[in-house]
């Protein structure tokens, strides 16, 4: 276990997960007219469970988790020049990620304040 596990557990990773998976969504919703673009996304439960069940906590295991975890999206309604952005849907995955990102941010903002005082003896 890692000296950033032990201080941060499972948030650390959490958040860079989360990170990745806003780019992703972000990247969907400015290609929402590129004909044929495929929207993807990130099986969050499962990239963080291969994440910290990894034995190593190094940037390329967070990588190869979103890899394995990533996968196109189906269509509720298929478009006819095959792109399969649904902007609304993208839009809400995206403000329901972001308020978990911004979630664990504050966590980990809370630990770092509380570690800092612990340092400083007060």
């Amino acid at each position: 276990m890692s000296l950033e596990d032990s201080l941060f557990g499972i948030h650390g990773k959490a958040l860079a997960l989360r990170s990745q998976r806003l780019s992703l969504l972000a990247s969907n919703i400015a290609n929402a007219s590129t004909p044929g673009y495929k929207a993807r996304d990130i099986d969050f439960d499962a990239a963080l469970k291969e994440a910290t069940s990894a034995a190593n906590g190094s940037a390329a295991s967070l990588s190869k988790a979103v890899d394995d975890s990533m996968g196109y999206r189906v269509p509720l309604q298929p478009s006819l020049d095959g792109n399969t952005v649904e902007l609304s849907t993208e839009q809400t995955l995206f403000a329901e990620n972001a308020v978990k990102y911004r979630t664990t941010l504050s966590f980990l903002e809370g630990r770092l304040n509380t570690i800092t005082r612990a340092l400083k003896g007060e």
